[in-house]
């Protein structure tokens, strides 16, 4: 598999094209800078955007965006990557928590998502909250839920009701992002339409989730990855499955969820990272990550129907099957609307490293 390093390389140069750090007689990247590129376009592009643009897969935000680089902190960024956003696609990456990354390598992205910076950071007002929550009740729900959510999840857009989000977001952050807005996203701002006031009551109803969030539970003790493969595929002596067709094509949840029950012989690939399969995947899958399949390609069956899924709802079922495809498999296609559909219709998932 020779092409592997080599596309690797050409993501490394592509993201760092796409930064302004890698031109001619400009500002050349640390090592480091380029280790994170590297890792970048491998884990983050494939949801946030080559460069950083967002909004490539399941509504990830900008991360290049100058307003979110001039006032987010490194340590919010570390723990977005490290411990991911529970309940929303955003994957835990850290190797405490069962994904690929080290703390240098998380450092590394942290320190190559800054080359995208351009301009000073912002000055933020970090005063204690002083705001009462229930004067913008009535405003979040006319102005915020649409997009983020009754209590800020659930929404199309960030979940800034996420515990994770505000036990990392400073005070003056959130002043910024309300006043401000992000120009040329959907959030506008409301510095004029609330006042200080008004955003002082907004940050102070955002604590109030915070301190009212329900208490994540712990993980499962971490196993460094490559996790084992588990059993493929199942069903080995059944018969082919009815009606699956080749990537680009999809199959849908239901037409899946009978072909497992009439014993059809398949295998079902969790295309996320590994602390995403631990936490929930549908029962009987496999964990084959779709920044990293090349462990696995041997174990894989070739002649049976491979059916990759995520919860994004296809960027990264895409990939993989992109990636297996490339790889000589023919026999690959994906759950259509991924884990997040397949659990709304009540079919069996199960936690842990077990299939």
């Amino acid at each position: 598999m020779r092409v592997r390093p080599l596309l690797e390389a050409i993501l490394v140069v592509v993201a760092t094209l796409a930064s302004g750090t890698l031109e001619c007689g400009g500002i050349q990247p640390t090592p480091e800078q380029r280790q994170g590129a590297q890792l970048y376009g491998r884990m983050c592009a494939v949801c946030h955007g080559a460069s950083g643009e967002g909004y490539r897969a399941d509504e990830a935000p900008a991360l290049a965006h100058p307003a979110f680089l001039g006032s987010v902190s490194d340590g919010f960024l570390r723990n977005a990557i490290a411990n991911g956003r529970s309940a929303t696609t955003m994957s835990a990456w850290s190797s405490q928590r069962g994904g690929p990354l080290s703390r240098a390598d998380i450092d590394a992205i942290v320190s190559f998502v800054r080359t995208w910076e351009t301009l000073p950071r912002a000055t933020l007002d970090e005063r204690p909250v002083l705001g009462e929550a229930s004067r913008a009740e009535p405003v979040f729900a006319r102005e915020c839920v649409r997009c983020h959510g009754a209590r800020g999840t659930g929404g199309p857009n960030v979940h800034i009701g996420n515990p994770e989000l505000l036990s990392s977001a400073s005070n003056g952050f959130l002043r910024y992002a309300i006043a401000g807005g992000r120009a040329g996203t959907a959030m506008p701002s409301f510095a004029a339409s609330l006042g200080q006031e008004g955003v002082e009551d907004t940050v102070a109803l955002l604590r109030s989730f915070q301190s009212q969030a329900v208490t994540v539970t712990n993980p499962p003790p971490a196993r460094p990855p490559p996790i084992p493969l588990g059993p493929v595929p199942l069903n080995p002596r059944g018969p082919e499955p009815a009606g699956f067709h080749p990537f680009p094509a999809t199959a849908s949840v239901d037409a899946v969820k009978a072909q497992l029950d009439r014993g059809a012989r398949m295998a079902l690939l969790d295309a996320r990272a590994p602390s995403d399969y631990t936490n929930e995947h549908i029962a009987g899958a496999v964990s084959v990550p779709f920044y990293d399949p090349q462990p696995y390609l041997q174990a894989l069956p070739r002649n049976a129907w491979l059916v990759a899924y995520c919860a994004c709802p296809h960027a990264e079922s895409g990939t993989l099957a992109q990636k297996l495809q490339a790889a000589g498999f023919t026999k690959v296609t994906v759950l259509d609307e991924g884990l997040g559909v397949w659990r709304a219709r009540k079919y069996g998932t199960h936690t842990g490293w077990d299939p």
